[in-house]
């Protein structure tokens, strides 16, 4: 099992990177927060997690211990896949997750694309107790403001791959670029974008 890398960034796509880690070039899944958070040819850690099928080997990175285990525990949702689990981090993190499910709160869990009230509800029931208790008081999300142009096409299609509707898609990006003008780079855009889709599936 591979545990943590620390290498290079050597390649930055919309929903994933390569780490360079001594002449190996690993390609990581991960949010597009982690994505925003860092470049090309910087030095990196991320916490890993391995999904192992018939068909494919893929790996999951989070530059935070607390991402990479809250990962593992969605996953052990009945119905929740590795995908399913990166999207849930991708809109909530660790701690509005524990939050919602503390609190039982089905509709921030919701927000995440893919995931209706049903699928939700299964959530807070089999998550309860697996997850740490909240530690900090609710806080709202701060809006997120966009930075720099990138390819809006392909912001559009990473949103469909995480289960939002194209049309809904769009009009999240067009909204991002028009709130953070042209000086918005991709992962920044995915991540505005989202933070803008909120639950509006």
């Amino acid at each position: 099992m591979i545990a943590s890398l620390t290498g290079r960034v050597v390649r930055l796509d919309l929903d994933a990177l390569v780490l360079e880690v001594a002449g190996i070039g690993y390609l990581v899944r991960t949010t597009p927060q982690a994505l925003a958070a860092t470049r090309h040819g910087a030095e990196l850690t991320l916490h890993t997690e391995l999904v192992v099928r018939e068909d494919s080997l893929t790996l999951y990175g989070f530059p935070e211990p607390e991402e990479a285990e809250t990962f593992r525990i969605v996953q052990s949702v009945s119905g929740i896949g590795p995908r399913t689990a990166l999207a849930v981090l991708a809109v909530l993190a660790p701690e509005e997750l524990r939050r919602a499910v503390a609190e039982q709160d089905t509709k921030t869990i919701t927000r995440t694309p893919g995931i209706g009230p049903k699928v939700a509800g299964r959530m807070l029931l089999e998550l309860g107790g697996k997850l740490p208790a909240p530690s900090a008081p609710a806080t709202p999300a701060p809006d997120v403001a966009p930075t720099a142009g990138g390819p809006d096409a392909d912001v559009v299609e990473a949103l469909v791959g995480l289960g939002w509707a194209e049309k809904a898609a769009r009009g999240a990006v067009e909204s991002a670029r028009t709130e953070g003008g042209e000086q918005l780079d991709a992962a920044t855009l995915l991540r505005t974008a989202l933070r803008g889709l909120g639950g509006h599936r």
